[in-house]
Parts: C-alpha cells; sequence; structure tokens
C-alpha cells in the first residue's frame, strides 16, 4: 500500500508539473488556429485603473494611457482610488484631459469593489483592467479588443512583462511567468485560459458580473464568464510592462494571498469542475490551478513514503537521494538569497519551494478564515 501511495505521488507531481503541459501541447496542436481580425468600426472601451497610494507612478501611468493609439473618443480612463491618503487623488484630478476621470471610493473596501464600482461607472462597450504600475505598448488596447470580432469570446488576457529582471526573485519570477505563459497560450488554443492577469485584461462590459470585496477578481471574472459560455482567450500582442516583486519575502506574500483567495474562489464555484458540464474546461482548472495548489501535500506524502520503503528496493535510495538533494539547494538558496550573484542551481530550487510552502499557507489560511480584501501589492503600492 505504501509503495502504490508512493508511486501514485510521484506520477501526480510530474503530472502536473510536465503532463499536463505536454497533453495541452499535444491537444492544442490538433486545434486549428483562430485567426481574428478586427472588424467594423472600433468600439467605445473603458480603461479602469486600480489605484491606492500610487503617487510615485500614477502620472507616469495616465501619461501611457492617453498616449495609447486608440481613438480620442473612443477611449474613457477611469482611476478608482481606494482612498489613497497620498497625492494619487491630487495627481489625477490635475489631468485636464477629459478622458480622465477619477472615482474615489467612499470606503476603503479593496480592489475588487473598486472594480464593481468603476464597471458601473464606465461607459464602453468593453471594459479593460489595468494596474497604476503596468505601462501598455502603444497598440495594447487594439490588440485586446481585435479577438472581441469573434462573438463567442467574452473575455481577452493580454501579456505581462517585466522590466528590470535585476534580482534573483527577479529572475525566478521571469521564468515561472514564462513557463505559466506557455501554459496560457496552449490552454486559449484549446479552449479557454484559467484566470486572468490583473494588469492587462479585458472583457464585455455586458458579462461582468458583481464580486466579493475578497474576491481575487482576475481569477474569478473570466471563470464567471465562461461560465456564462464564452471563452477567455490569451492575446501575447496586448503587451504591459511592470516591475518585479523584487525580494522573495514579497513575493512569498503575494502567492500567499492570491492562493488564499484563489482556492476559495474555486471552492465557492466548484461547479465549474465538472467535465460533464464544462468539458475541457474543467479539466484545465483542475489541472493547473487545483492540483497545483495541492501539490505541497503531494510533495510531502511523497518524501515520507520514500522514507518507510528505503530498506526495500535501491530504486527507493535514489529517489530520497535526489530529492534530498533538490531541497539541501532550495536551503542553501534560502541562506544565501539576498547574494546579487546567487546561481540558477540555488534560487530555482529556492523559489519553487517558497511557492510551494505559499500555496499550503494560502489554503490552510483560508479554512481558518483569513482574507484579505486591502492590501499594497509586491510590485507597487496598489491593491
Amino acid at each position: 500500500m505504501i509503495e502504490i501511495t508512493f508511486w501514485f505521488f510521484a506520477v501526480l507531481v510530474l503530472y502536473v508539473y510536465v503532463g499536463y503541459p505536454l497533453l495541452l501541447l499535444m491537444f492544442s496542436r490538433t486545434v486549428r488556429d483562430r485567426d481574428s481580425q478586427l472588424q467594423g468600426d472600433l468600439p467605445p472601451v473603458t480603461l479602469l485603473i486600480s489605484a491606492f497610494n500610487e503617487e510615485d507612478c500614477i502620472a507616469g501611468k495616465l501619461e501611457n494611457s492617453l498616449s495609447l493609439d486608440y481613438p480620442t473618443e473612443l477611449l474613457q480612463i477611469i482611476v478608482i482610488s481606494d482612498r489613497s491618503s497620498d497625492q494619487t487623488d491630487e495627481i489625477v484630478s490635475g489631468f485636464a484631459d477629459k478622458r480622465v476621470k477619477l472615482l474615489r471610493m467612499r470606503e476603503r473596501g479593496g480592489k475588487t469593489l473598486g472594480l464593481n464600482a468603476g464597471v458601473a461607472e464606465s461607459s464602453g462597450d468593453f471594459v479593460i483592467f489595468s494596474d497604476a504600475n503596468a505601462m501598455y505598448r502603444a497598440d495594447a488596447i487594439r490588440a485586446l479588443i481585435t479577438p472581441f470580432s469573434d462573438p463567442n469570446i467574452g473575455a481577452v488576457i493580454g501579456e505581462s512583462t517585466y522590466a528590470d529582471v535585476n534580482s534573483d526573485a527577479g529572475e525566478s519570477e521571469s521564468l515561472y511567468w514564462r513557463y505559466e505563459t506557455a501554459i496560457k497560450r496552449m490552454e486559449s488554443r484549446a479552449g479557454s485560459v484559467v484566470g486572468g492577469d490583473g494588469a492587462i485584461y479585458a472583457v464585455r462590459r455586458s458579462l461582468y458580473r458583481s464580486m466579493g470585496a475578497d474576491v481575487l477578481s482576475d481569477f474569478v471574472n473570466p471563470l464567471q464568464i465562461v461560465e456564462q459560455g464564452y471563452r477567455c482567450v490569451y492575446e501575447p500582442k496586448a503587451t504591459s510592462v511592470e516591475e518585479v516583486a523584487g525580494s522573495f519575502e514579497k513575493e512569498f506574500s503575494r502567492k500567499v494571498r492570491i492562493v488564499n483567495r484563489g482556492w476559495r474562489a474555486t471552492m465557492s464555484m466548484k461547479r465549474l469542475l465538472n467535465p460533464f458540464r464544462f468539458g475541457l474546461f474543467a479539466w484545465q482548472l483542475i489541472s493547473h490551478k487545483l492540483l497545483r495548489w495541492l501539490a505541497p501535500l503531494f510533495l510531502t506524502t511523497l518524501v515520507v513514503t520514500n522514507i518507510l520503503l528505503l530498506n526495500s528496493k535501491p530504486v527507493y535510495s535514489i529517489a530520497i537521494a535526489i530529492q534530498a538533494a533538490f531541497y539541501c539547494l532550495a536551503i542553501v538558496g534560502a541562506i544565501l538569497q539576498k547574494r546579487a550573484d546567487l546561481a540558477p542551481a540555488l534560487y530555482v530550487p529556492y523559489y519553487f519551494c517558497l511557492v510551494n510552502i505559499a500555496s499550503a499557507r494560502g489554503i490552510v489560511e483560508a479554512y481558518v478564515g483569513r482574507t484579505y480584501t486591502t492590501w499594497s501589492t509586491a510590485r507597487g503600492k496598489s491593491d
């Protein structure tokens, strides 16, 4: 029984990180490319910018937004200030361009409540969600809007890129993001992307549904749209640039919050996990999110059962040696994390373990009642 358990979880770990992407790759190659082109006149759009104490970057964000290649009369920009206590509101109000509107929340309730209010104030047929520190490439809005020429598409996720990757945490996150981006490309081609990106994604305004304060908006909102029968696709030509977290500690805290909110959201929308109702998307959601978040449990069980099997067959001695070497590298990486020249052989194992510890903590916190609604993000000061 112990031996069966070991191999079951060994296969499960391999499936989560390698098997799922490979199966997704094979499946996506059987799907014909959907080449969408913008048809007819450009639609009116609203760009929502979430902000909390963003005095350092909000002016640059607005200048970037106003310079985007999109018709002036079709672009509305709403900055949602979650009761900022610095000069954010004054800076926004100082912009004379009529396209810019400040929406200051009466009470600080977090990003999601702000988005609910922002969508209610929006006038565009499509709503684009962004963060104050995410700078868009000039053609980003056009690229986001183009896929909507397909009436079956309800949400479009853009591509976040990172500037100044000059720390080990930044490099690790960049590697992780490239891995995630590859999965998003394949999921989009096969059916729908699982989750969004709060820095750059767009939805049909008619499909937006209000969410609770503790909801992870850029994860739940796309799920709601898929549930309504529409696709959520990835558009790599729609690009934004932002800074990475800068330290492993900040990245850890960010991922704890994401998993905490994402887990609770998934449990509240368990119907999407039913393959008889949602087919391929249910498989994607289970494989990409649910099993990934549960990976710490799988990895721990793998170590425990491996130890119990050490005296049975040589293969288990090899297996434990491989695991021990990997975790030793992670420990050394943790000890030396502040060094500027930390080798990939150290920071990659450390980052892998950090992410999984964050997942475990996020799930535990979700079950003990810890919720997150407001905070200052790792990549900036916005909620």
